[in-house]
């Protein structure tokens, strides 16, 4: 029987996992959480040095697509 694989609750450490090649953290707004960030470190994970977005998936959208435009460049 295949081992059972139980999603992240924390969506920050779930994007660190799918994106090695990045740098994935939260912006701050004085005391308060902001933007979802990503900074590039491997280049063959992406073209843009950094990414923003105002939600979690909308960074996962942004990364997903900076995937696909390294794979392009290759």
């Amino acid at each position: 029987m295949p081992p059972t694989v139980t999603p992240n609750p924390d969506p920050l450490e779930a994007l660190r996992l799918e994106f090695p090649g990045h740098r994935v953290w939260r912006s701050m707004r004085g005391k308060a959480l902001g933007e979802w960030c990503a900074t590039l470190h491997d280049p063959s994970a992406g073209v843009d040095p950094t990414l923003m977005e105002p939600t979690a998936d909308g960074l996962r959208e942004r990364l997903l697509a900076e995937r696909e435009r390294a794979a392009e460049r290759v």
